[in-house]
């Protein structure tokens, strides 16, 4: 639930370093009770994100979304379409709310995401047309459109933004792809600047997922000492456990300042562009062994966005630590990660594993949604029958 947050409280002070909060997760029943506008006024939250995994959850789960169900579901809508439908009408009216933020910030905030479907996340032109249509459909300009940040989906995010379609670019674990989202984005602009269209609307962020690096490594570095290890390499890989998301993602950030700090930037910025933001996501410690607010306090610093779960908004919010530390000892940061390379563990084979098993993720919760709405839909047709 959302809270009275101290002001000037852990979550106020990220604003002072750059960092802007985002909430990772949407709910019909928070939008009607107000708990959304209490994040808004009492957590200082500036956007939200979304994925099929909390649609999922919120649809399934709840009855929230009966009575749009029934009502599509008489009209002779299938599943899909009323599952878009009951989304954007949540995604539109979180985006209503955010709006002042989004004027008050010049368009720095104040942004809502909708994901195109999962499904389509290794066909570019499927991508595009379909965040077309849910671009056209919103009709707000404080909405991101989420695309996968696969192979396929480059291409996908460089015509969107030459058509001056805002882009979160998610599911992005490795640095190397990263350098590519960046390039894919300077070239969105670069295509609309030549065409004569404006920049100065346009905008991206850039989904950098963090806890579960650690998850997948940290198997990986207790399989090899579980088949055999000198005390000597036991401590090093015991050393390396819960290392390797925060140093990645601070290697991350510095490729960002590379690439807008770069001429190429500099010229696109002169015609009004803005930045593509890094956005650290899945930022909920998933290991009980580790703090609650680690993917919070040691990734803090300017231009970036924290999209947080409820429970580690909260977290952060009672004890976490405010202060810059996203570009504090970046050495340290490569180093650990030639570490884990020494022992044994490729952060490429890593990072390559959790984009497949990111985009199946978010593929069977897209199907759980909809086999969740095509249940609700045959039962309450059938009551509303009775």
């Amino acid at each position: 639930m959302a809270r009275q947050s101290q002001a000037g409280g852990p979550l106020q002070a990220l604003a002072r370093y750059g960092q802007s909060v985002w909430l990772d997760y949407i709910h019909r029943a928070m939008l009607r009770g107000g708990e959304l506008k209490r994040f808004i006024e009492n957590d200082s939250v500036r956007g939200v994100t979304s994925n099929p995994t909390i649609f999922e959850q919120a649809i399934g789960g709840s009855d929230a979304y009966d009575e749009a169900i029934a009502q599509l579901a008489g009209a002779g809508e299938g599943a899909q379409a009323i599952f878009e439908s009951v989304a954007a009408a949540d995604i539109g009216a979180a985006a209503e709310l955010f709006r002042p933020i989004y004027d008050m910030s010049a368009a720095g905030d104040g942004f809502v995401s909708m994901e195109v479907s999962p499904r389509l996340a290794r066909d570019t032109d499927g991508t595009v047309a379909e965040a077309r249509r849910l671009w056209a459909a919103l009709g707000r300009p404080n909405v991101l459109i989420k695309v996968p940040g696969t192979i396929e989906g480059l291409p996908a995010v460089t015509q969107l933004i030459a058509d001056g379609i805002n882009v979160n670019v998610t599911l992005l674990f490795a640095v190397e792809r990263y350098e590519r989202v960046i390039d894919a984005y300077l070239t969105g602009l670069e295509r609309r600047a030549a065409a004569g269209q404006p920049l100065d609307g346009v905008r991206s962020v850039a989904s950098f997922f963090v806890s579960r690096v650690d998850t997948e490594t940290d198997r990986r570095l207790e399989a090899l000492t579980a088949a055999g290890a000198s005390p000597a390499e036991r401590t090093q890989r015991e050393a390396l456990l819960g290392t390797a998301a925060i140093a990645n993602a601070k290697v991350a950030y510095q490729s960002y300042v590379a690439g807008f700090e770069a001429p190429r930037f500099r010229a696109l910025m002169a015609k009004g562009a803005a930045v593509q933001r890094p956005l650290w996501a899945s930022t909920g410690t998933k290991n009980p062994r580790y703090s609650d607010t680690m993917y919070v306090d040691g990734l803090i610093g300017p231009d970036t966005v924290n999209t947080m779960p409820p429970a580690t908004l909260r977290a952060f919010a009672e004890h976490g630590r405010a202060t810059r530390t996203l570009d504090a000892d970046v050495e340290g940061a490569r180093r650990q990660l030639a570490e884990l390379e020494a022992v044994g563990v490729s952060l490429r084979e890593v990072t390559d594993q959790l984009e497949v098993e990111g985009v199946k993720k978010f593929a069977d919760s897209y199907a759980g949604v909809l086999a969740a709405v095509e249940a609700k839909r045959g039962r309450l047709a059938t009551s509303s029958r009775g």
